[in-house]
């Protein structure tokens, strides 16, 4: 068998496509809700001329647009791999999924590249209407953006609105249908509201960080921190119930991927247990050292104390996915889901006692959490994308059967080229962008104040001549 370190070519083509993805998805789900905050405090402050507000624009415009552009290059760099790595999937899918992704760019994409340029520097240049129409247009088209591409994968997990051509392609027949296949609403509504929960922890992480370091007077940083648990303790349990109609709706859908999330090896015929950790043994098909909840997991799947399940034992063992990766990514999300909602009502109860901006150690809390929404984002996704293993369509076209013809080694080597490159390239991109949250946001420092209009080019300032008083 043709291998490389030991992994033949459809192991490192997925090992690939995850760790491109990866790498990517944390980038728009951070401009996704960085967007929005940015549109509110320029709407903020337009209506209450609050110099506060106007400073954390400045300050957090410029890690907006940094982040932007890396998204967008290893986005590029994504969608590549279609070509040279699933060319197979890409031929038979493509007829339905090819289009989408092209309104993706014709929309989203061009809608927030045609106003980024204003919103970036057209403040004292265009007026503060059109600015502000600028900033809510960028935060619309990220919105638009993320709508189109789960769009995508929802239905790459329900498939519908297409029949099956001759020449096996999946040819669209209903596009309704196909677009808004039925785990899509779900799917945007719990990736939605997660960027703009990760964005909020980013936020008040970086506010934490300042009031640590004594800024209390600052009241940009005052502001940040405030606006931040706002949305932690108003969204975090609102992501909790988001999450829960999603798994509902995975269960009708793709209960296999269900039972593995839960770790159900085993048929219940009195009462389906929570399991809350334990080791899963897919070979053995058990889950050792379980720790659970008698009969609590059937009302959470919307059946009752005394309700029956199949589990894993019905299922055949090529129909299973990684077990024990969504079992534990699962964990890891759900975890962190629950951590958030804690840290939430740990603010409101700081704010009942006035000592928001005092409870050092709600401060170093935040800054422990401010990356745990991105990376519940990726247990999400693994979730998700191994769940639905051994299927890229489910239950319609396997995995083993998208990959193009290609090598190993071709692949491995490609692999290591993306894995030095990213963590050199995006690395440095990232440190940089530390470096810019950990500087206090303060006055004039991304836009220069100016009280008169500025010079256009190839206008030279002249000297004003000096005038004696005998003249």
């Amino acid at each position: 068998m043709d291998t490389f370190l030991g992994l033949d070519a459809l192991v490192l083509a997925r090992i690939q496509f995850g760790f491109t993805v990866a790498f990517h998805f944390i980038f728009p789900a951070f401009t996704i809700g960085l967007a929005s905050y940015l549109a509110v405090l320029n709407g903020m402050f337009l209506w209450t001329k609050d110099e506060a507000y106007l400073r954390l624009f400045k300050f957090w415009v410029k890690i907006f647009a940094i982040s932007f552009a890396m998204g967008v290059v290893s986005g590029i760099v994504m969608s590549y791999q279609f070509g040279t790595n699933w060319s197979v999937f890409s031929d038979r899918a493509g007829p339905v999924i090819g289009p989408l992704m092209a309104y993706e760019v014709l929309t989203a994409f061009f809608l927030e590249a045609g106003f980024l340029g204003i919103m970036l520097f057209g403040r004292d240049k265009v007026g503060p209407g059109l600015h502000m129409t600028a900033t809510c247009l960028v935060a619309f088209g990220t919105a638009v953006s993320a709508t189109w591409i789960l769009s995508v994968n929802s239905w790459m997990h329900t498939p519908a609105g297409f029949v099956m051509g001759e020449n096996g392609q999946f040819l669209p027949d209903d596009w309704l249908a196909a677009i808004f296949n039925p785990s899509f609403p779900y799917r945007l509504a719990h990736t939605l509201t997660a960027a703009f929960l990760g964005t909020a922890f980013v936020v008040g992480g970086v506010g934490g960080w300042h009031l640590l370091r004594g800024r209390h007077d600052n009241r940009g940083v005052r502001t940040m921190f405030s606006m931040a648990m706002w949305m932690a303790a108003v969204v975090a349990p609102l992501q909790l119930v988001l999450g829960h109609e999603q798994g509902l709706n995975t269960y009708e859908y793709q209960p296999t991927k269900v039972l593995a999330m839960e770790g159900h090896f085993e048929s219940y015929d009195d009462g389906i247990p929570l399991i809350l950790f334990g080791i899963p043994d897919q070979e053995a098909g058990e889950m050792r050292y379980a720790v659970e909840i008698p009969r609590i997991g059937g009302p959470i799947l919307g059946k009752g104390l005394d309700a029956s399940m199949d589990g894993l034992d019905t299922v055949p063992r090529s129909e299973e996915p990684p077990v024990a990766i969504v079992f534990w990514s699962f964990r890891v999300m759900v975890g962190i889901g629950m951590v958030m909602i804690g840290v939430g009502l740990w603010s409101l109860w700081s704010r009942w006692r006035g000592r928001l901006y005092d409870d050092r150690w709600l401060h170093r809390v935040s800054v422990l959490m401010a990356p745990s929404g991105i990376v519940a984002i990726i247990a999400g996704w693994i979730t998700t994308e191994v769940g639905r293993q051994p299927y890229t369509v489910y239950g319609l076209m396997r995995t083993s059967e998208s990959m193009s013809p290609i090598g190993a080694q071709a692949v491995g080597t490609s692999l290591m080229a993306f894995i030095v490159i990213y963590f050199a390239v995006f690395g440095a991109g990232i440190i940089y962008l530390l470096k810019l949250m950990l500087k206090a946001p303060e006055k004039g420092e991304s836009e220069k104040d100016s009280d008169g209009p500025i010079r256009t080019a190839g206008i030279t300032p002249g000297t004003t001549p000096e005038v004696s008083p005998a003249e």
